[in-house]
């Protein structure tokens, strides 16, 4: 997707635990119809593992005729993933993938050399109406695989291991944790997973993975006996197994995974390890050389018209 930018908040002075190595609040901006809160890049971290950016959409409640209409756009060097809650929406691109993805699927999109999708309300389903609530994210691809050519891939809810034990659900959308194994392969060592806990329950988190972290997204955990809400995104310090405990129902996203090779430039919705290639693929959305969307050809989101450099610290980058 391609967002409008999010200002960054003031930090309150809530000490994180010793178990948390940074405690990100998330921006967030007022989309009129839907709220969009962005933890990931921020002044404090850039990345996860592979996950670049990191959006939670909504929750939102869209009423007759209404829906997200994010037109066909351009992406480079980088994998998008979509997980749903709530709600539905009809990706499509330039590959001529049509699909529909619903809450506990997932829709993972690899951009390689580029490609250009589009994200939208189905109109039978603005017919009635719906709510909306999931999460966006961008993971880079690795030096050596981001001019790979664009794939997409879908898999159902169905599809995806889940692990369910002592107040604890757990869904594995990518990597290996739980003795379980997600069937989706990502470009490098991913984590990525669903969890949901009933108050009370426990659940130990391993260092199987060189960087972790822990999105909340509703209810109240608690960390090394520090208490945390929803809406924090939670990095975890390296090497250290922690165990997380719900002091009421709770919900968050556990994501992560093998650090890359080293930083990457990013400049709206272009990702690369190269500044040369950001600025190529700028002339080449400008000059129309991306292949079209099948299906949706009539529109098309223009180059911002900013002269902002792409930046490697996250401060100074640029989401039109």
């Amino acid at each position: 997707m391609s967002w409008n930018p999010c200002p960054d908040p003031t930090l309150g002075d809530r000490r994180s635990a010793e178990a948390i190595e940074i405690t990100i609040v998330p921006r967030a901006v007022d989309l009129g119809e839907m709220t969009v809160r962005r933890a990931l890049p921020s002044s404090k971290r850039q990345m996860v593992g592979p996950f670049i950016f990191f959006d939670q959409m909504g929750p939102a409640e869209f009423l007759t005729d209404q829906g997200i209409d994010v037109r066909p756009h351009p992406h480079i060097n980088l994998s998008t993933l979509t997980y749903l809650f709530e709600g539905e929406i009809l990706h499509r691109d330039s590959l001529g993938t049509e699909m529909a993805i619903q809450p506990g699927a997932v829709n993972w999109m690899r951009a390689g050399r580029g490609i250009v999708h589009s994200e939208r309300t189905a109109e039978a389903r603005k017919q009635s109406g719906q709510r909306l609530f999931g999460i966006q994210t961008w993971m880079a691809l690795p030096v050596a695989q981001e001019e790979s050519d664009p794939a997409f891939l879908h898999h159902g809810a169905d599809a995806l291991p889940v692990v369910e034990a002592g107040g604890i659900r757990a869904r594995l959308i990518a990597g290996r944790a739980f003795g379980m194994t997600s069937p989706l392969e990502a470009a490098s060592e991913t984590l990525y997973a669903d969890v949901q806990l009933q108050a009370g329950a426990r659940m130990p988190i391993d260092a199987g993975y060189d960087e972790r972290a822990l999105y909340t997204l509703s209810g109240r955990i608690e960390i090394a006996g520090d208490s945390f809400e929803s809406g924090q995104l939670l990095v975890l310090r390296p090497n250290d197994a922690i165990t997380v405990t719900a002091t009421a129902d709770a919900r968050f996203m556990l994501f992560g995974g093998a650090p890359m090779e080293g930083p990457r430039y990013i400049w709206w919705n272009f990702v690369s390890s190269r500044l040369e290639r950001i600025e190529a693929a700028k002339e080449e959305w400008a000059k129309g050389r991306f292949n079209t969307v099948p299906g949706d050809e009539a529109e098309f989101i223009p180059l911002p018209t900013r002269t902002d450099a792409p930046q490697r610290a996250t401060g100074g980058v640029f989401y039109p």
